[in-house]
């Protein structure tokens, strides 16, 4: 290896992390910024050739990657987040996903005059979408549960799918008579599915027993996570060409939906390893792009968008999602968003290569048109789907929720006290008793590291307006105030100090106030709320009225209360912090920390909600 591959693969790793990093900017998925890179490296500029650099390595490099990458993104599928959609699911990606086969392959034929051969393998190519483009927009877009739920799954699901018949096309077009070559991919898709099931199935449950049963050291499951996947991905692929994807996403579904297997530390290390390699990829490939030949086919390409995005994806939903609860303007959302992701660009270097040796010249069209349906169905759907979705009405909800950090009593406290006035929360916590205790109460939670890979993508996000840092530790709820912050504003990151004002250092009060607000005003710190309502303090949510003033509220609670929040008549949350301005007025609700008093046991007069860590058992509703 000499010295100008080491600068090029340095080059790449370096690039595909600007690039992410401006995606995570911009709110944009990266892939736009990973193409526009690779394209300048490579037929622009000359700087990158990645099969002259690799060689031979270079192809099984590229499936190994999108194996691990389809096996990370299966690792999230667990059916009770498709209950009562998962008809819709399984139509779109069967005669769905078929119908958009054939209305693009009629596409390619007449708009570009492809033959058939090459128009049927690039239709089977460009039906799928995969989480690699669908995550980020997702993101971007906030539609409502249902439509990501759908959309998520989908672009796991579909993507061996599709890549299954795309080599049923391809051995199809290489098998010669039409009636050997139908007998033959008959039996091609037989084997493909039956061997690709039957591995996945095997080592996901098997490798999920010896997790639950630790036969594997807990330092030691990434380590096998990766070598059982590739092991079985490459075993499949031996037995029958290209089942190993549909091994590996069989696999990661069974992981995700066994009981008492954990999974997260798996999930967490692979999905660097899986973001990494998407970045890798997408400059790679695109390097591979022929700009000429991609021009040469001119106003033919924007026929071949048109049908796919305005015909192929509306008819697909259309028949897929008859007879389902979807709402009309959901079913118009998901038939506008369907971008076509890496394992599109993967398997078309791959085919486009193999057909171009087996005598098939318009192969060579394969690869540009399959990037630029890429790139145009990304551009197009991350610049106009948030507005489409706010137009038709499902989009998230104007945000008025918060991630509270944190399952500790307290947290759980306060959680429980916005959640019964109606406002959504999601506790996150690493303590998996906390979680649990949480759970136990009611409270939708998260059990991980907030602040990790794996928490952007599962942590719901919907509805959520900014993070309550509730961590005994200040460092951890720093960390989560730089995490969220560029999510939320710093105007929406509340900080519970570890220590009073009085007791608190300088740099510590400047850290606090560069990255968010501290919570509960200058005299609050988390061991002395948590003291408090460990000896019977309670949180309460009163009503102000013209006989029950705030003035009045403060005569009778003088310094036991410690105001929390307050909701004025519009229903818009307002949480009390350090040199905040609040005035509420009569119709406003206060939420508020009542101070132990053992001469006044009960609260009486307005007051209600009464909140005590004591009573928050499994089943209780306040």
């Amino acid at each position: 290896m000499n010295e100008y591959t080491l600068i090029q693969i340095a080059g790449i790793l370096v690039a595909a992390t600007a690039c992410q990093w401006l995606a995570w900017r911009v709110k944009i998925p990266g892939i736009v910024f990973l193409l526009i890179t690779g394209i300048l490296a490579g037929p622009v500029l000359g700087f990158l050739n990645p099969e002259k650099m690799m060689g031979d390595l270079f192809f099984p490099f590229v499936s190994m990657s999108v194996a691990l990458i389809l096996f990370e993104g299966s690792l999230t599928l667990n059916f009770a987040q498709i209950r009562g959609l998962h008809i819709v699911v399984r139509n779109m990606v069967s005669y769905g996903m078929l119908v958009t086969w054939i209305i693009t392959a009629l596409a390619a034929r007449l708009g570009l005059g492809l033959s058939w051969e090459i128009s049927v393998l690039l239709g089977a190519i460009t039906s799928v979408s995969g989480p690699t483009v669908i995550v980020p927009m997702l993101r971007t877009v906030r539609p409502n549960h249902n439509i990501a739920n759908i959309l998520r799954w989908e672009g796991i699901i579909v993507d061996p799918i599709g890549a299954a018949m795309a080599v049923l096309a391809y051995e199809f077009i290489i098998s010669g008579s039409a009636q050997q070559a139908m007998s033959h991919t008959i039996l091609v898709f037989v084997r493909l599915v039956a061997i690709g099931v039957t591995i996945g199935a095997i080592c996901g449950y098997g490798f999920g027993m010896a997790i639950r049963k630790h036969w594997i050291p807990e330092f030691m499951h990434n380590l096998f996570a990766i070598s059982v996947v590739l092991g079985a991905f490459v075993f499949s692929n031996h037995l029958q060409h290209e089942s190993g994807l549909v091994t590996v996403t069989v696999m990661g579904i069974w992981l995700a939906n066994m009981k008492d297997v954990p999974i997260g530390d798996i999930l967490d290390f692979k999905e660097h390893i899986s973001m990494l390699l998407i970045s890798v990829l997408f400059i790679m490939l695109a390097t591979r792009l022929n700009i000429n030949e991609l021009l040469a086919l001119g106003w033919g390409m924007s026929f071949l968008f048109i049908a796919i995005q305005f015909l192929a994806r509306p008819m697909n939903i259309m028949v897929s999602s008859i007879g389902s609860s979807l709402t009309w303007p959901e079913r118009h959302m998901l038939a506008w968003i369907a971008p076509r992701g890496i394992v599109a660009a993967a398997i078309s270097a791959l085919f486009a290569t193999q057909l171009e040796k087996a005598g098939y010249p318009d192969a060579a069209v394969l690869v540009p048109l399959t990037f630029f349906i890429i790139i145009s169905t990304v551009l197009v759907q991350s610049v106009t789907a948030r507005p489409i979705a706010l137009w038709l009405k499902v989009a998230e909800p104007i945000p008025n929720g918060f991630i509270i950090t944190g399952a500790n009593p307290l947290a759980r406290a306060i959680g429980k006290a916005l959640m019964d006035l109606g406002f959504q929360v999601q506790l996150a916590d690493t303590g998996w008793d906390q979680v649990m205790k949480a759970k136990n109460e009611g409270l939708p939670t998260y059990f991980g590291n907030p602040v990790s890979e794996h928490a952007d993508r599962h942590i719901q996000l919907v509805g959520v307006r900014g993070v309550l840092a509730l961590f005994p530790h200040e460092a951890a709820n720093v960390a989560v105030a730089i995490h969220y912050r560029l999510e939320f504003g710093s105007d929406e990151i509340y900080i519970l100090p570890s220590r009073p004002e009085e007791k608190r250092l300088t740099a510590d009060r400047m850290s606090i106030q560069n990255h968010g607000k501290i919570l509960f005003g200058k005299t609050a710190s988390y061991p002395a709320m948590a003291t408090e309502l460990a000896r019977g303090g309670q949180i309460i949510t009163t009503k102000l009225t013209e006989k029950f003033t705030l003035e009045q509220f403060t005569q009778k609670h003088g310094h036991r209360a410690m105001l929390l929040f307050a909701v004025d008549k519009t229903n818009r949350l307002h949480v009390y912090a350090h040199d905040c301005q609040i005035n509420p007025e009569p119709g406003w609700s206060l939420v508020y920390m009542l101070k132990n008093d053992e001469d006044n046991h009960v609260v009486k007069g307005e007051d209600k909600h009464i909140i005590n860590p004591d009573r928050l058992k499994k089943g209780y509703n306040v």
